[in-house]
Order: structure tokens, then sequence, then C-alpha cells
């Protein structure tokens, strides 16, 4: 393994308070998250405790108000947080964006009611969520759901299956999106489901080509009964409520997608001023050099994309375009560097002893979560010459 230690990334944080939430991110990482990432992912491990951790240091709930146990922050600083989780460990830093995402919905749409109810423990309570849009049939497609819930007295019974359900099966809550009206996005309505209710179950985790540690399951609701006061929002008004929650979702996708380039660019880096042949290091050597060179700037475009995106959303601004440039972007550039941190490495970045061919494995997936980058590109579209012709 090289001997450089990375150098930090230079932030620029609005406020004292940010930079020492900074400070304790880094500090988690260091002790608690990169020195058993590798195994843990080797092994398929979750590290449950460690988002237990996170939740007591108040790092769950970043971008939520304080009166409901969140911690007040701008997404600026949050998603700069979600960066430096996932340099050390995507299935850390996704975990975390999930979780938010699975938040979302309550947070935005909740009545005051709900929210002092079910809000605190999900923020900063020690609970992990999932966020329950996709099925089996109706993936970038997901006005076409089919998982149905039927009102039933002061109850709705929900039965379908979702799928590609991140936490699937260890979450102790789930935000789902269910159909209680006709076909189309505006018979989807939101509910907030317990892990443990009655008649949900998961199946076996999928086997996926990297982020192993990170349980992604499908889950069957047979007949699971949710009380009406864990509707979230107004009947049919579901879909809406997903898709706002998927613009932010998508910053942080984009900022996780940073946080392993970079990881990859460090590793690249130390290895190459580390690693001599023909008498120098191979970082002297031209083609190598803006190999790094490139890599760098695309982190760089990368990461000032994201924030900008985010200033946007901190203004109260829109933002859908900018946070489907950011994933776009991003995502597509996490690709493009670790695939060129596994050639500076040559034969050993194609081993498990350097973490250059696990980073590769999980850029990939980033590429497809949360509406795939096909996806992005429509949505860009539809901004820049309005929707498509039928």
């Amino acid at each position: 393994m090289p001997d450089r230690a990375p150098q930090s990334v230079e932030r620029r944080l609005p406020t004292e308070e940010s930079r020492q939430l900074l400070t304790l991110v880094r500090d988690i990482v260091a002790n608690e998250i990169a020195p058993r990432a590798a195994d843990e992912e080797e092994a398929g491990h979750f590290p449950r405790e460690l988002f237990t951790l996170l939740s007591a240091s108040g790092l769950l709930g970043l971008a939520y108000d304080s009166g409901f146990g969140g911690g007040d922050q701008s997404y600026e600083v949050y998603l700069q947080v979600l960066e430096e989780l996932a340099a050390a460990r995507l299935t850390v830093g996704l975990g975390v964006s999930v979780h938010s995402l699975a938040c979302h919905a309550l947070a935005n749409y909740g009545t005051e009611e709900q929210k002092k109810a079910h809000l605190p423990a999900m923020l900063s309570g020690g609970l992990l969520g999932a966020y329950c849009l996709s099925e089996p049939a109706s993936g970038s497609d997901a006005a076409s759901l089919h998982t149905r819930a039927v009102r039933d007295g002061d109850d709705w019974v929900l039965t379908g299956t979702k799928a590609w359900i991140t936490h699937g099966g260890i979450a102790d809550f789930c935000t789902v999106l269910a159909r209680t009206g006709a076909d189309g996005p505006r018979g989807i309505t939101a509910f907030l489901v317990p892990g443990d209710a009655e008649g949900l179950n998961a199946a076996a985790p999928e086997r996926k080509m990297g982020m192993k540690g990170s349980p992604t399951a499908q889950l069957n609701f047979d007949g699971v009964r949710v009380p009406d006061g864990r509707r979230i929002g107004e009947e049919g008004q579901g879909f809406a409520i997903a898709l706002s929650a998927l613009d932010s979702g998508r910053l942080g996708i984009a900022a996780c997608a940073v946080g392993v380039a970079q990881a990859a660019l460090d590793e690249a880096v130390g290895y190459a001023t580390d690693r001599r042949q023909f008498g120098r290091p191979i970082a002297d050597f031209q083609g190598l050099r803006f190999l790094l060179a490139d890599m760098a700037t695309q982190i760089e475009a990368g990461r000032a994309l994201y924030l900008e995106a985010a200033r946007l959303r901190d203004a109260g601004q829109p933002f859908s375009r900018q946070a489907a440039m950011a994933k776009l972007f991003c995502t597509d550039a996490a690709m493009r560097v670790t695939i060129d941190a596994v050639q500076v490495l040559g034969g050993y970045g194609y081993t498990r002893d350097f973490p250059v061919e696990r980073l590769m494995r999980e850029a990939k997936v980033l590429q497809i979560v949360e509406g795939t980058n096909q996806i992005q590109r429509m949505v860009i579209a539809r901004h820049l010459a309005g929707p498509e012709s039928h």
C-alpha cells in the first residue's frame, strides 16, 4: 500500500458550527469507518452499530429542523458531509443519503402532529429508514407502480412488492408509495410503514457487484395494515412527493459519487508518487501526470456542480434541472475516475489488496440508482426543450 497519506479536501464551509461538524465527521471516518471498510465490505457486513453512532452524533438528520431532532444544516453542508462519508465507505455515505430520502416525505408533507409523533426517532433516535418506490416491473417508469393500498375503515391495507430497496429487511421504517386510485401519477399516495409491520417481509438480499455491505432486497407487502394517521400528504399526492424527494436525493448521490472519485484519486496519486520504474516515480511520466490531472479536474467540476445545485435548494429556488445535471455528471465522472485509478495502479489495481477495484465496482451503481443517467438526460432535456411530443 502507498505510504503517502492523501490530503484532506479544502472546504469552504459557511459557519464555525459547520466547520466543527466536519472535524467530527473526519474523526469518525478516521477512527470508525475507514479502518474497517475493506474487510467489512468483503464480508458483506452491514455496520448497523455505526449508523447508531451516526444517529447519536446528529449525522442522520443534518438537513432537517432541529425542533424535530434534525441538525438545522444547509444542504450545502449536508452534502459535503455525505461526500466525506462516501469517500471512506460508500455503504455508509449512500446509507445516510437513503435514510435522509426516507425522512423527506414526512418532514416536508406531514402534519405537525405526524412530525411530532415520528420525526424525532427517525432523525436522531437510532432508527434507520428505507425508501420504497421502485417495483419489479416499474423502475424508471415509477408512475406505473402496482403496489396497492385499499381503504378499510380507519386503516389502509397495502399489498404488492417493492424492489431494489436499500436497507430492505433491516429498516425500522419505510416510506412507501402505493396506488390508491386510478392508473397514472395522480393515483399514488405516500405512507409511513413500520419496518416490523405484520405482513411485511423481505426477500433474500440481492447479490450485487459492489456495495456488498449494504443490503438491497425486495419487500413484500402481504395485507400490511397501516392507520390513516400514517398516510403522508393528501390522497393522490404521493407521486409529487416522490419527485420532490428524488430531486434532493439525486444531490445526495452526486455527493457520494464525488466522494468515491476523490478516494480513487487519492489512492492513484499516492501510488504514482511511491511506485518507481525506470529509476524514477511513475508520477514523473507525462502520460500518467495528464491522467491524474484529468481525474482531479472532473472531481472539482462535479463538486462545484452539486454545490451550486445545493445552494439553489437552500435559497428556495428551483433546482430540479441542476440536480439532474449534478447526478449525471458526478456519477459518470466517478465511473471514469475509478477506471483510470485502476489503470494507474496497473496489475495491483486489479487486486483486492488495493481499494481501487472496489471503488470502481461501487461507482457503477451510482449511474443507476435514483434515476438512471439516461433518465437524468431526459429530465434535463425537458427543462430545455419542453416535454416530448406524443
